[in-house]
């Protein structure tokens, strides 16, 4: 039995266990939480729009400098930050990213750290607000960066870490985000085996984490349709042809693509219009009318009979009431489906779980939001996860959602989502194939 022993104890010894032993992640976060709270706030009270986050990659590439990260570059894709952590051992290469630009929306969140900020969007002056959480996905990052480096000498392998702009877009006639980052070479001398990202949602509750094996967020696409009549006087209709008229008929006979055109059950789909702009006074009718949108999609060949049935529904409707259309139906390369690497959602579950708990770990239907990560996850396996955003107790499904200027974080996220984040780049990196 003695000699069993000492032969199973050496064979251990030459092949190693199955997992290195990997540091305390509730202990590593802890010295972190109260800066990513303070990060968070900070720049929650200063939001930036996309391609214009200035000040906010200023904060983040000082932090990652200061930590003695390599390679921090800066002006990636207009303003986004990159840096290398190097492990004091030799392991995996995992990418982690977080975006920080904010949207146009004016907040009536009521917190005492509220953005007052106001921009220009579209030609028009509007209020900025961190209202899909990017300031917590910006300070999560941050934090996770100092605990890996104040453990880099035991650190097996190599994180590539990415704070993106402009994920919700970037402005109107310029290139940015993920796609931008990536054809700006940020993986070309760093290839990562893996690559990982988290955003919180208001539909999960906090101290819940929720996760997809396979398609998670939907394909995302814009469209722009302008609807050109001749102006008339608003008491003499028959003097010219009504845009605004044309546009709502339109609108309504586009919802039938979704409901009477689209096998939506197989997959869903979705056209909605965001904003109709045309004429300035009530007794005019203008020469015409633009329509923007969005359309959802997770199938490929759905997604192009989308494109084909708005531009012609568009065309022919406007026909019926004598105008015309411009109809760029997607008017720019939208994101790709999210999909989560099915061996890579197995390898990390586990890990989610330790962090938060099994029973807290929650399996999400399909999400018809989109998300930019898209494109990294193109390039190398992915890995996408939700972090609750709503009060414990508090119906999240009835909660302001993300995008909403009632939108509301509770900081409970930003202690699961550092120690959840911590824990799957630490046990991946600590893995042993």
């Amino acid at each position: 039995m003695r000699r069993l022993l000492l032969v199973s104890a050496l064979a251990a010894a030459l092949c190693g266990p199955a997992f290195a032993q990997a540091p305390d992640v509730e202990a590593l976060a802890a010295t972190v939480d109260a800066k990513v709270q303070a990060w968070r706030r900070d720049i929650h009270q200063h939001p930036e729009l996309g391609n214009r986050e200035t000040r906010t990659a200023a904060l983040v590439a000082e932090h990652l400098r200061a930590l003695g990260l390599e390679d921090v570059r800066t002006g990636v894709a207009t303003t986004g930050v990159t840096a290398v952590l190097r492990g004091g051992k030799p392991g995996p290469r995992i990418a982690i990213r977080a975006d920080m630009d904010a949207l146009p929306v004016t907040e009536r969140s009521g917190l005492p750290f509220a953005s007052k900020a106001t921009s220009t969007f579209r030609g028009e002056t509007v209020g900025v607000m961190h209202a899909c959480g990017h300031d917590a996905h910006t300070g999560i990052l941050m934090g996770v960066a100092e605990a890996l480096a104040a453990i880099k000498a035991d650190l097996p392998g190599e994180v590539l870490f990415v704070f993106q702009p402009a994920e919700e877009g970037p402005p109107d006639g310029e290139e940015g985000g993920a796609e931008e980052m990536l054809k700006q070479g940020i993986f070309d001398g760093f290839k990562p085996e893996a690559v990982f990202g988290l955003h919180v949602f208001s539909t999960l509750n906090a101290g819940q984490v929720g996760y997809r094996s396979g398609p998670l967020m939907a394909a995302s696409d814009r469209f722009n349709i302008v609807v050109k009549g001749r102006q008339t006087h608003g008491s003499r209709p028959w003097g010219g042809v009504d845009p605004i008229v044309a546009a709502a008929d339109i609108i309504g006979t586009s919802q039938t693509i979704v409901s009477r055109r689209q096998n939506i059950s197989k997959l869903p789909v979705v056209v909605s219009f965001g904003a109709i702009k045309g004429g300035i006074r009530y007794n005019i009718i203008p020469d015409e009318v633009e329509l923007i949108g969005t359309i959802r999609t997770f199938d490929e060949g759905m997604r192009q009979a989308v494109f084909a049935d708005l531009k012609n529904v568009a065309e022919k409707v406007a026909a019926a009431h004598g105008a015309t259309v411009v109809a760029q139906v997607p008017d720019t390369k939208g994101n790709p489906v999210t999909v989560n690497h099915p061996g890579l959602t197995a390898r990390v579950l586990p890990s989610l779980e330790k962090a938060v708990g099994a029973r807290n770990v929650m399996e999400m239907d399909l999400t018809m939001g989109a998300e930019d990560f898209s494109f990294y996850a193109n390039e190398v396996p992915g890995f996408f996860f939700f972090v609750g955003a709503t009060p414990a107790g508090q119906d999240a499904l009835k909660a302001p959602s993300n995008h909403s200027p009632e939108f509301f974080l509770d900081e409970q996220a930003l202690r699961v989502g550092t120690r959840a984040m911590l824990q799957v780049a630490l046990d991946y990196l600590h893995e042993v194939d």
